[in-house]
């Protein structure tokens, strides 16, 4: 059964649900002030993940992803970039569509816009004023008071720390305090986008915007909340003191949050100037080796980037992809065949993921499976393609192996397509020789393709080749 780590209990609990029932997920969506990075890039591919594992258990998902289209970093970048807000916000989108469909990210069931919102953000902060966990501060800004939230820092491990006023004489819940946090806030600059409220012109602030997404579109329940680790505090711990102040009965069955992106010993950061862009890493890797990479540490555990591994990623890869090479994966297979030997990966593969998600173990199963598939090659072919056919149905789990052998190995290698031809027949003649037992000549031809960059690998009455990296 699969068991999810809860960061509200720190314990891993059994995801026991129905498969009758639908699986709500939300995950907090980008601010699109800038390039995506890749701290965006590891979140949204461990869930990417998780929903195709839960699709593949057999559960129906509904997943929402929100986009952040106003907030103070967007009126300043687009100010300084001399672009309108509006065209700036829709730039950046494009960009980010682009860069999540490179990175084959399935697309959420919706991907609803701050600015879609607004009247659900209106209505909400209508209901926390009534309720009185909120209240209008002298500059008309609405702040939401968590001394009326008894359970405040309960999520983040922080409630003896954030739940006293800094005069603990102080009783009256309309008293500011400083770890208060806007709704909506007031006052607003010349040339600044706003919208009408019975506050008076303004915007809303940011964590009250996914507060009211979920409860626009889920209601009372998320099966699963997700984020990275940096949202837990405190924008996730806001989003619920809001929601539970609205509605009492709201539920969240499993926090998760993905770990940070170490670069140099530092938490990859705008401010330290040491983020990593999403394009980057596109420009130089093919994206299943960007995913790869990501999905071989634990996604609760810390990353430290190091190029170099990349590198590694790409070598595994490849070697999977070599152990595909030739084999037939799409053909119909018997239910029985060889049954107890396939069971030993694809049960190892699913014990794997049912144990909160443990895509490097998951990948490990991979590379063995692989390695086994090529290890038979020469003595069962027919086999090898059972065994293939289960290891891109593993891998696709993964969101990887969704390439044809060849176009992964011999394409995008900076090689022309005159080279490639070269290349290609440069290695039939090789094999040519060795049927007929020239062996020098196979030889001098093998020496050849080295100077060109190219390993030859031999298989029985074939030879293949891969690129040096």
């Amino acid at each position: 059964m699969l068991k999810i780590f809860n960061t509200l209990t720190k314990k891993k609990e059994k995801f026991d649900f129905l498969f009758t029932e639908q699986i709500n997920i939300y995950v907090c969506g980008v601010t699109v002030y800038d390039m995506c990075h890749i701290g965006h890039a590891r979140t949204f591919i461990i869930f990417d993940i998780i929903v195709r594992y839960l699709k593949n258990l057999g559960y129906k998902t509904y997943y929402i992803r929100n986009i952040t289209d106003i907030d103070d970093k967007i009126i300043y970048r687009a100010k300084k970039k001399k672009e309108s807000i509006s065209f700036f916000v829709k730039r950046m989108i494009k960009l980010m569509h682009e860069d999540f469909l490179c990175l084959n990210l399935l697309h959420p069931n919706k991907e609803p816009r701050v600015t879609e919102c607004i009247s659900d953000i209106i209505s909400i902060i209508k209901i926390l004023l009534k309720k009185n966990y909120a209240y209008i501060s002298d500059n008309g800004d609405i702040l939401f008071s968590i001394f009326r939230y008894k359970n405040y820092g309960l999520l983040s491990r922080r409630i003896n720390n954030c739940c006293f006023y800094e005069n603990k004489n102080i009783n009256n819940s309309n008293s500011i305090y400083s770890k208060d946090f806007v709704l909506w806030k007031r006052n607003i600059g010349s040339n600044e986008p706003f919208w009408t409220s019975p506050w008076g012109p303004g915007r809303p602030g940011w964590h009250i915007e996914c507060s009211a997404i979920i409860n626009k579109f889920f209601k009372r329940k998320v099966n699963i909340h997700g984020g990275g680790v940096d949202l837990l505090f405190p924008h996730h711990e806001n989003e619920l003191a809001q929601l539970k102040s609205f509605k009492n009965d709201f539920f969240v069955h499993f926090w998760m949050h993905s770990g940070m992106v170490i670069i140099d010993n530092n938490k990859m950061s705008k401010s330290l100037s040491n983020t990593v862009s999403i394009r980057y890493l596109l420009n130089k890797y093919n994206p299943e080796v960007i995913r790869y990479y990501f999905l071989s540490t634990h996604y609760r555990h810390p990353l430290y980037f190091l190029e170099k591994n990349l590198y590694l990623s790409k070598n595994i890869l490849e070697k999977i992809y070599m152990s595909l090479l030739n084999c037939i994966t799409n053909f119909h297979v018997k239910a029985n065949y060889e049954i107890k030997l396939r069971n030993v990966f694809i049960n190892k593969f699913y014990d794997a993921m049912n144990d909160d998600f443990n895509t490097p173990k998951a990948c490990l199963i991979l590379q063995k499976l692989s390695h086994y598939v090529n290890k038979i090659k020469k003595s069962n072919i027919y086999l090898a393609n059972v065994l293939a056919a289960d290891l891109v149905k593993l891998g696709n789990i993964l969101g990887l192996l969704n390439y044809n052998p060849k176009d992964f190995l011999f394409t995008n290698k900076n090689q022309s397509s005159s080279q490639i031809n070269i290349i290609e027949i440069l290695v039939k003649l090789r094999n040519s020789y060795r049927i007929n037992k020239e062996w020098n000549l196979a030889d001098i031809v093998r020496k050849k393709l080295l100077t060109l960059g190219v390993v030859v690998e031999d298989h029985v009455n074939s030879s293949t080749y891969r690129f040096i990296n």
